[in-house]
C-alpha cells in the first residue's frame, strides 16, 4: 500500500479564534479546542481508521498541537518533531491579517513572507522534509500540527510551489488525508470537520 499522510490541525485557541498569527507563541487550547480534539480522536478510532494501529505518529512540540494529539488518544505513540512547528512569523507574530495589511497593504504571506521570521525557502524545506519522511516506508503517518505548516505540506505533497497553500485553508481540529491516485500524489480529503458537527 502506498503511504498516506493524515494531517490533524490543532484545536481552537484564543488566537486562532481571533485570527492572530500564532507561530512559536505557546497558546493553550480553549475548552472548545479540547472538546474538538476528543471528537477527532473518536473519529480516528472508528472505522475506517480504527486507531491507525500501524501508523507512525508525530506532533509539533507546541502545547496546542501536543495536547490535541494527547486528547485524540495518540499521545503515547507520538514523537515530537520540530519540522512540524508552525511558521515563525517573526515581527508579525500575534498580529491579525488586517493589522498587517494596515502597515503593509497588499501583503500575502505565501508570496511576501515575514520580516525577522522564517523565509519561504525555509518553510518549503521543512515541508519537504515531512513529505520525504511520510513517503519513506509503506505505512500511513499521522501528524498533529498547525495551519500554515500543514497547508505547506499539502502543497509540497502535490509537488506544487508553496504559494499554492494560499488556496487550501484549514480549520482548527480539521482532518485531511493526502494519498495517491493513479500513481500520482493526490488529495483524498481536505479540511474535513465532520466530526465536529453535532
Amino acid at each position: 500500500m502506498a503511504p498516506r499522510i493524515l494531517l490533524a490541525r490543532h484545536g481552537q485557541t484564543a488566537w486562532s479564534l481571533s485570527g492572530k498569527h500564532t507561530g512559536r507563541t505557546d497558546v493553550p487550547l480553549l475548552e472548545e479546542g479540547r472538546s474538538g480534539a476528543k471528537l477527532l480522536g473518536e473519529r480516528l478510532h472508528r472505522p475506517p481508521y480504527d486507531g491507525l494501529p500501524d501508523a507512525e505518529v508525530r506532533t509539533s512540540s507546541l502545547s496546542r498541537a501536543r495536547e490535541t494529539c494527547e486528547l485524540a488518544g495518540f499521545g503515547d505513540r507520538a514523537e515530537h518533531w520540530d519540522a512540524l512547528l508552525e511558521w515563525d512569523y517573526g515581527a508579525y507574530e500575534g498580529m491579525t491579517p488586517a493589522e498587517i495589511q494596515a502597515v503593509r497593504p497588499g501583503w500575502l504571506i505565501w508570496r511576501d513572507g515575514v520580516p525577522e521570521g522564517e523565509t519561504l525557502a525555509e518553510v518549503t524545506a521543512r515541508a519537504d522534509e515531512v513529505v520525504a519522511w511520510a513517503r519513506s516506508a509503506d505505512r500511513d503517518v499521522l501528524v498533529f500540527a498547525h495551519g500554515h505548516i500543514l497547508r505547506s505540506i499539502g502543497a509540497r505533497w502535490l509537488g506544487l510551489p508553496l504559494d499554492f497553500a494560499a488556496r487550501i485553508r484549514l480549520n482548527p481540529t480539521s482532518l485531511s488525508v493526502l494519498g495517491w491516485a493513479y500513481g500520482e500524489p493526490a488529495v483524498e480529503s481536505w479540511n474535513d470537520v465532520g466530526h465536529l458537527v453535532a
